[in-house]
């Protein structure tokens, strides 16, 4: 019993602690995984139960941004865009494309800050702001040049968003692999 009771007063304790700065950047963690869901699931899908288990989804990157959640959603957002183009028909529109690219990056890189954030931090709201502009940076220069390149390369239409899709896909893969082989090895 007592046992209990020091891990009530423990949790308590933590709670107590909790800052706001860390609290804010793991709500925006939810909030841009649940946005990319909704923006890469076709319609159909969203209602009911699936929406529920998607906000659930949703949730677990915010509270484990050191975990495998973050590719985890990632994945599921990527499932959803090959679902809603593949199978329901949805035609590829740049937009949607790179509007679901943005938020699959903001995700991942509001949780690589959230996992230097413990719970108690006290932050400057000058750090969060840097990195937000850093990542909006990344993404306009990212956009520009995909579009760029789209253009170049004449790879337009759904088929050629598509297959660039799932390219980018596997790249992110393999270099997720490669990363944790040279992990391991040192």
């Amino acid at each position: 019993m007592s046992a209990v009771v020091e891990r009530v007063r423990a949790v308590q304790y933590a709670v107590a602690r909790v800052s706001v700065a860390p609290l804010l950047v793991r709500a925006g963690i939810f909030v841009i995984v649940f946005a990319g869901f909704a923006l890469a699931f076709p319609a159909e899908v969203l209602s009911g139960r699936p929406i529920f288990f998607l906000a659930v989804a949703a949730l677990l990157p915010a509270f484990g941004p050191r975990r495998v959640w973050t590719t985890f959603t990632a994945l599921v957002t990527v499932g959803g865009w090959l679902l809603a183009t593949d199978g329901y028909g949805r035609p590829v529109a740049l937009w949607r494309l790179l509007a679901v690219a943005a938020l699959l990056y903001l995700g991942h890189t509001l949780c690589a800050l959230a996992a230097l954030l413990p719970y108690d931090a006290r932050v400057d709201p000058e750090l969060i702001t840097r990195w937000l502009v850093r990542s909006a940076a990344v993404l306009l220069g990212s956009a520009v040049l995909g579009v760029l390149l789209l253009q170049a390369t004449g790879t337009g239409g759904g088929a050629g968003y598509q297959s660039v899709t799932v390219l980018g896909l596997l790249v992110a893969v393999g270099m997720s692999v490669l990363l944790g082989w040279l992990l391991r090895r040192r």
